[in-house]
């Protein structure tokens, strides 16, 4: 188990579990047996799930927490949640929203505002410096290494989509290997490159560990972020920031995404031949494209003699 420790450094739930094992009943101990085993869990649970979950009484659930010095189920709970905040933040959230009676189109509604809200709060904080900087960082590299987890690895790999077509080597380390594949490709890493982190609330400490190994070795750093208090913005040479906030995710993508767009089609315009490479890709791909081998078919007949 995770300790969590309160603000004064006082004794951990795992602590006082420990010290009053001896005088708990066998529920008592069954409870104490799920909450080692799942305190983030625990921690997101009211004291009737809690109770219904490990098979006990909803008064037994209560004196449990009694037992253990706590006034009550609620104080225990709040005990629990500390060091958790960060990751419970959006599943409290959820539990609330889920809470209040809406259907599905105030559902769609509302998850389509805060996407425009948050495209609309980057554009307005948009650091144009930050811009320049980074467009510059891109087309400058080297080899792009673009790596992001969980929810951001997927934003990781329409970024590497979006500057295959411009940038010659460009890598994405997330993948099948995991972490550690990625660690051993941005070993390969030297000045002249350039590293796309992409990370927001959750933090993954994967992204932020490459990121700062990245550096350490000499390579640029662009942060795709949420703030400058994110763990990967100290790590960056310039980074960019996107708007996430909503009420029924741990983070609104879209805004990302439209930053992730945005970067890659001002290298576009900023490449030379931009206008080529691109017709290369499109000729390239034809033959997967649905009435694309007609006509290139067609193409080829009109140039017969």
């Amino acid at each position: 188990m995770t300790p969590v420790v309160s603000p004064a450094g006082g004794t951990t739930v795992a602590q006082r579990i420990a010290l009053a094992l001896p005088r708990l009943t066998r529920s008592h101990r069954q409870v104490a047996d799920h909450v080692l085993a799942h305190p983030l869990q625990v921690a997101t649970l009211p004291i009737d799930e809690l109770a219904a979950t490990v098979g006990v009484s909803v008064a037994t659930a209560n004196r449990f927490a009694r037992a253990l010095g706590f006034e009550g189920y609620a104080t225990f709970r709040a005990e629990l949640v500390r060091g958790f905040e960060p990751l419970l933040a959006p599943v409290e959230q959820l539990r609330g929203n889920l809470a209040q009676p809406s259907t599905v189109a105030e559902v769609f509604a509302t998850a389509l505002e805060e996407s425009h809200r948050n495209i609309e709060a980057t554009r307005r904080a948009l650091d144009h410096g930050a811009c320049e900087v980074a467009v510059q960082s891109v087309r400058d590299a080297n080899t792009i290494y673009i790596v992001g987890y969980g929810a951001s690895a997927w934003l990781a790999g329409l970024l590497q989509h979006g500057l295959d077509a411009y940038c010659p080597d460009v890598r994405l380390l997330p993948g099948v290997g995991g972490v550690t594949h990625g660690a051993r490709t941005l070993s390969r890493g030297k000045p002249g490159d350039l590293l796309v982190a992409i990370g927001f609330p959750r933090y993954l400490t994967d992204t932020v560990t490459l990121a700062g190994i990245a550096r350490a070795q000499g390579v640029r750093v662009l942060a795709l972020t949420d703030k400058p208090s994110s763990p990967l913005a100290p790590l960056a040479d310039v980074a960019l920031y996107a708007q996430t906030g909503t009420r029924y995710r741990p983070n609104c993508e879209t805004s990302a995404l439209a930053v992730i767009e945005a970067l890659t089609s001002a290298v576009a315009l900023c490449t030379p031949g931009a206008f080529q490479l691109a017709g290369k890709v499109v000729e390239s791909v034809m033959p997967w494209l649905h009435g694309g081998q007609g006509l290139r078919e067609t193409s080829r007949t009109s140039q017969d003699p």
